[in-house]
């Protein structure tokens, strides 16, 4: 299986394995406060001093999640209490879901989001929280989120960010960004699924907790930590680095795509070096995941989270990209990957195309 799906979860890396295996020895509560829950709970701290330095923001002002999801849906409870809530039209459904009557910020052909629009929002109906990824799941567009940032702020509004695919793919400086909250992930940059954060700024000084419990997470969070998948988490974290390898993989993947008759959907905007979105015309989505599947090759159509269905993609609807947005699959590179992966896809995909388009021939005959 050649295992090209990393925006749905990375490959787990060898040090981030290391650590796991390492803290599941652990014995204690981070919360008890004799010798074992004091070692349990030095874990926990080394790993969010290196998750905040890694992500520049404060140790004190990092909260352990179980995920990102959970994360987005702490940061809108929190910060969006008695505001109005603004979302981006291509965000993940982890904050789409957390904030279901809020207004929509459109967006542009290649999924950049209109910051004029956002402005005309903001002056609208003040307070306002508005969501902005980082870097698109499906797509892999960036933001401009520092210009919203500033935007927000000018008009008394908060910004949060889902970094969760952006997080170990590109320079994430919470601070310098400028947010008042940002979200991460452990399984997207190749630590173990269980793990998430959410940063908060410090001039964010009320968080009422979306899980309540002992106090755990100086009462912003309650539950006991998952020490193992933080560990692994920041583990991880420490050796994600140069991604432009990656990025010439997936030109030479879009080559191959553009020759075949596809369409690099949000292809005009910068966008993460691991990620591609491919539009067959005609073809839809589903058969082309199946196909390539069965040939040895797993990639996905839209976003892993929609309980195994493959249905029309409501960020490439958002685009403007019509009947394309059934007929597109995700191509995310994992820090591992090879010229070899790409030359089996590049492979596959031609003869998957061209099968499919005479099927689609036939069928209009």
């Amino acid at each position: 299986m050649r295992y090209l799906d990393a925006n749905a979860s990375e490959p787990l890396r060898p040090e981030a394995r290391a650590a796991v295996l390492a803290a599941i020895d652990v014995v204690g509560n981070p919360s008890s406060v004799h010798a074992a829950g004091r070692a349990a709970r030095r874990i926990m701290e080394d790993a969010r001093e290196v998750l905040a330095a890694r992500f520049g923001a404060r140790p004190e002002d990092l909260v352990f999640t179980s995920g990102g999801t959970e994360a987005d849906a702490l940061a809108i409870h929190a910060l969006g209490a008695g505001r109005r809530i603004i979302v981006c039209a291509t965000e993940h459904d982890a904050v789409r879901s957390a904030a279901p009557d809020a207004a929509t910020l459109p967006v542009d052909g290649n999924g950049v989001a209109n910051l004029d629009a956002l402005g005309r929002l903001l002056a609208d109906q003040p307070p306002a929280l508005v969501c902005l990824m980082l870097a698109n799941n499906e797509t892999g567009t960036i933001q401009p989120v520092a210009a919203a940032a500033a935007l927000c702020r000018r008009h008394g509004a908060l910004l949060h960010v889902d970094a969760v695919q952006a997080a170990g793919r590109m320079d994430v400086g919470f601070s310098a960004v400028g947010a008042h909250s940002m979200a991460i992930s452990s399984h997207k940059l190749g630590g173990p699924i269980g793990a998430g954060a959410l940063l908060i700024a410090p001039d964010v000084t009320a968080v009422a907790p979306l899980i309540a419990g002992g106090g755990q997470e100086r009462g912003r969070r309650g539950g006991t930590p998952a020490l193992p998948a933080i560990a692994g988490f920041a583990a991880a974290a420490s050796v994600t680095g140069e991604t432009a390898p990656l990025a010439a993989l997936r030109d030479a993947i879009e080559s191959v795509a553009l020759a075949e008759g596809g369409v690099i959907c949000g292809g005009g905007a910068p966008r993460l070096a691991n990620t591609t979105c491919i539009a067959l015309p005609g073809v839809r989505a589903d058969a082309q995941v199946i196909a390539l599947d069965l040939a040895g090759i797993a990639v996905s159509a839209g976003a892993a989270c929609s309980s195994g269905k493959v249905t029309a993609s409501h960020v490439l609807a958002a685009m403007g990209l019509g009947a394309l947005a059934g007929q597109a699959i995700r191509v995310s590179l994992p820090w591992n990957a090879e010229q070899d992966d790409v030359s089996a896809f590049s492979y596959e995909y031609r003869r998957m195309a061209a099968r499919l388009r005479e099927a689609l021939v036939s069928r209009a005959a």
